[in-house]
Parts: C-alpha cells; sequence; structure tokens
C-alpha cells in the first residue's frame, strides 16, 4: 500500500525557516510519478510491453539516508528532504518527491539531478505491472 504524501508547501515553509535557509539562491522540488508508458519503451525503444498498470516499488533506507547526509556535502548544498513511497502503485501516483536548497542555480541543478539519480538507479527497486 503506498504511503500518505507529504505536503509540498509545508516542506517549502520549513525549508525557508530552516537554520541556513538564508544561505540557500534557490530550492528545486522533483516530484517523480508512475507514468503509463513502460521505461524500457521511454529509455531503451522496447516496444510491446503494454501500458504499464502498476509499480511494485521498494527501496534501501539505511543507502538513502547515506545519500542525503553524502548530498549535504557537495558543493553549495544547504538543505536536503527526501521522500519515497512504497508498495503497489498506481499510474499518476507519487513515487518520490527530493527538494534541495543550494547557493546558486547551478549548484542547485546539479545536486537535484545527482541526488535523483542515484536514488534511482542504487537504492530503489521498481518492478513494472503492465496491463
Amino acid at each position: 500500500m503506498a504511503k500518505p504524501e507529504p505536503s509540498t508547501d509545508l516542506w517549502l515553509k520549513e525549508a525557508k525557516a530552516s537554520e541556513k535557509a538564508d544561505q540557500c539562491g534557490m530550492f528545486l522540488l522533483h516530484n517523480g510519478v508512475v507514468r503509463i508508458t513502460p521505461k524500457a519503451l521511454v529509455r531503451e525503444g522496447v516496444e510491446g510491453l503494454g501500458d504499464v498498470a502498476q509499480v511494485e516499488f521498494s527501496y534501501d533506507e539505511a543507502g538513502l539516508d547515506e545519500a542525503v547526509a553524502e548530498a549535504m556535502t557537495w558543493p553549495g548544498v544547504k538543505y536536503v528532504r527526501v521522500w519515497l513511497n512504497e508498495g503497489t502503485l498506481a499510474v499518476g501516483d507519487s513515487i518520490m518527491y527530493v527538494l534541495i536548497g543550494a547557493d546558486i542555480r547551478p549548484n542547485c541543478i546539479d545536486a537535484l539531478q545527482r541526488l535523483v539519480g542515484k536514488i534511482k538507479n542504487e537504492l530503489v527497486v521498481e518492478t513494472e505491472i503492465y496491463a
């Protein structure tokens, strides 16, 4: 069963009130969602799989904690918050939220891309179930 989603409005409010908020010139929020198009079709052009009906999703919680701690050491990063869903997810359900606060735009964009990539490539297991 999917977890309740956090309030991104509350997340941003808390981020802007955090200890190092005055050092952040940008906050970026990523919301990954389950899409109907199979990952293999989007990334590799593999056809004939059918539409995605559901995704079984799990993740390495300890690895995620380590990844967040590591992200806080990257250039300019002052704030990181991550939420990952779990269980059986339907098309349109949120898979993750990642919020990064950093000093300047390039550092913020790079950190968001790097952290989301690490999460997706190393810490999660996604199994697509086709219609």
